[in-house]
């Protein structure tokens, strides 16, 4: 957790970054890969999908195929390959999308240290978002849009783990970190959960 104190404006959103990639990873503690892959809820989405999702998203420019070009135009491979990331595939576990995960997680956490906020930024194409060119931005943008989308993503993560045996972010957070019990909650364990 991000705990309030006074901290600079690149500090306060490298740690908000950092605070939504610990509790996305905190949703697959204890899963199986059967678990992983399980998708209790009317979307496709599953918890090892959205940290492969995620661990796409915040993979260095240089990591990732395919991009979108001015007036939003994208190869069919490319757009093939960015809806691969939102599921586990059969050659593909849990533990590897961790690995991965984890190594990203902290890359992107010290280049955003690394940033001034105000520096000038080309933010490509987002056809998604109906903006089919790039635009002119403070990096500041793209940090708050970062904690906007992670949080999107933990959101999903918790209710999905949710649905699957009953666990909630603090207690796995508590867990997959290795903190003490709070007044609200303990580390959790698999003898607690319900059955999944």
């Amino acid at each position: 957790m991000y705990v309030p104190t006074s901290h600079d404006e690149i500090t306060g959103y490298a740690e908000y970054v950092d605070q939504q990639l610990e509790a996305l990873r905190a949703s697959a503690f204890g899963l199986t890969e059967e678990q992983a892959r399980l998708t209790p809820t009317r979307s496709a989405l599953s918890i090892g999908g959205i940290l492969k999702h995620t661990s796409y998203v915040i993979a260095s420019p240089e990591e990732k195929e395919g991009r979108v070009e001015e007036g939003g135009g994208i190869s069919e491979d490319a757009y093939a390959l960015f809806m691969d990331t939102f599921a586990l595939r059969p050659d593909e576990t849990l533990a590897g999308t961790l690995e991965v995960f984890d190594r990203r997680r902290a890359a992107v956490v010290a280049w955003i240290r690394s940033v001034d906020p105000d520096a000038d930024q080309t933010v490509p194409p987002a056809p998604w978002y109906g903006l089919m060119n790039s635009s002119q931005a403070k990096m500041r943008y793209s940090f708050v849009h970062f904690v906007e989308e992670l949080a999107r993503h933990a959101g999903h993560a918790d209710i999905i783990r949710e649905q699957i045996d009953g666990a909630t972010t603090l207690e796995l957070v508590l867990a997959d970190t290795g903190r003490p019990a709070t007044p609200f909650a303990q580390p959790w364990r698999a003898s607690e959960s319900l059955p999944s």
